[in-house]
């Protein structure tokens, strides 16, 4: 009897135990199937979760003046102030190179009109490139293509390629976005300017975007003396130097044998928003070009040679010139211009030579000088966030 008893309590504990034990288990298998996955998929980890943090998008206004007109922005990436600001810290952030050591900005610093006042540019290995960086002043109204050679149509495809080239940033895009997934900041960034509730969901074309955004806003003031001259804005006023220099820009026909700039660079952006071959090199025949250019774009033997004619906004600081930067300052510029350049069948008609004394060449410069904008290179909404 006392036996049985025993053997009543000894298994009513196994049982008990049994019951702890089989509880245990549930609990580590349910708290497994909780856990996030390998993969990492999105809403699998709650630290994923970027929905605590607030998205509440407010559009962006840029500020300019009037002749400018109307910025074509695309329908699926409307400026906002967080979309900018995610922009702009990607646009100086080394984390988009191989080695972490140049941004965008390397090649497109504020001080010189947003290039690196380079002949070249080099990338992170060392290699010299073969094309002068183009200033970003106004490039949200380039409709025509970008780059010196028309590539790419838009901001948003512009915006992948330098990282991935291996003459620059020489990194590729899936590296990118794993090392910014895993940033203590843009994650928290991504969200607030696309309201993306995981990190899964941050990609290069968001990424791209956001450069593109911020680009956009590199858009002149209208504070340059030009253009408050010519608006009638306030009381400034041209030297005589520089008045007699716009009589030379802007000079369509008459006596002095002397084309006239304003042709190529005009309207508000003072520039056509073409391509020309405005006669650098002396080839035998347009398949001679060591740069084709636009030509290398299109295919046409026609376009070999031509670029993009660059807004003079700001040429003051944007030096050495030309697609090569063969040219170090405005004087050689009028030089080459002024000798008609080299012959060519697709030159053009515009590139005749003609004569121009050192004080209308002065004078030119002066009033060219004009065009700079002060204001727009140091707009604090512009400048490195770090």
């Amino acid at each position: 009897m006392a036996l049985s008893y025993f053997k009543v309590i000894i298994l009513t504990k196994l049982n008990m135990k049994n019951t702890i034990y089989t509880f245990l288990l549930m609990s580590v298998l349910a708290l497994a199937c909780c856990a996030p996955d390998d993969d990492g998929g999105p809403g699998t980890d709650p630290l994923d979760d970027l929905t605590s943090i607030p998205y509440d998008p407010q559009p962006y206004v840029i500020v300019t003046s009037s002749n400018m007109g109307t910025m074509e922005i695309p329908s699926d990436n409307p400026l906002t102030v967080d979309g900018v600001e995610l922009g702009r810290h990607l646009f100086y952030d080394p984390i988009l190179s191989a080695d972490s050591t140049l941004s965008c900005s390397s090649c497109h610093l504020p001080a010189g009109s947003f290039t690196d006042n380079n002949a070249v540019s080099e990338g992170i290995d060392g290699i010299a490139g073969t094309r002068s960086s183009m200033s970003l002043l106004n490039v949200g109204y380039f409709t025509n293509g970008l780059f010196w050679d028309g590539r790419t149509q838009t901001l948003e495809e512009q915006a992948l390629l330098p990282v991935e080239d291996p003459i620059e940033l020489h990194h590729t895009w899936p590296a990118v976005m794993e090392e910014l997934q895993e940033h203590t900041n843009y994650p928290k960034l991504f969200r607030k300017a696309f309201g993306i509730t995981t990190r899964s969901e941050m990609t290069k074309e968001l990424a791209a975007k956001a450069l593109a955004s911020f680009e956009r806003i590199m858009v002149s003031s209208g504070q340059s003396k030009f253009d408050l001259v010519e608006s009638q804005v306030g009381n400034a006023q041209y030297s005589d130097e520089e008045f007699a220099g716009r009589d030379l820009f802007f000079f369509e026909s008459g006596s002095i044998n002397h084309p006239g700039c304003s042709h190529c660079h005009n309207g508000a952006l003072l520039t056509n928003n073409l391509y020309e071959n405005n006669g650098l090199d002396m080839v035998s025949s347009l398949e001679d070009f060591e740069d084709k250019g636009l030509g290398a774009i299109t295919g046409s033997l026609l376009d070999n040679g031509r670029f993009r004619i660059p807004s003079l906004k700001n040429i003051e600081l944007t030096a050495p010139y030309m697609h090569d930067g063969r040219f170090e300052t405005l004087e050689e510029v009028i030089d080459h211009y002024a000798s008609g350049g080299h012959p060519a069948d697709n030159i053009s008609p515009l590139q005749l030579p003609f004569m121009i004394s050192a004080e209308e060449k002065d004078n030119l410069i002066a009033f060219i000088k004009t065009f700079t904008d002060m204001e727009f290179v140091n707009n604090p909404d512009l400048q490195n966030p770090f």
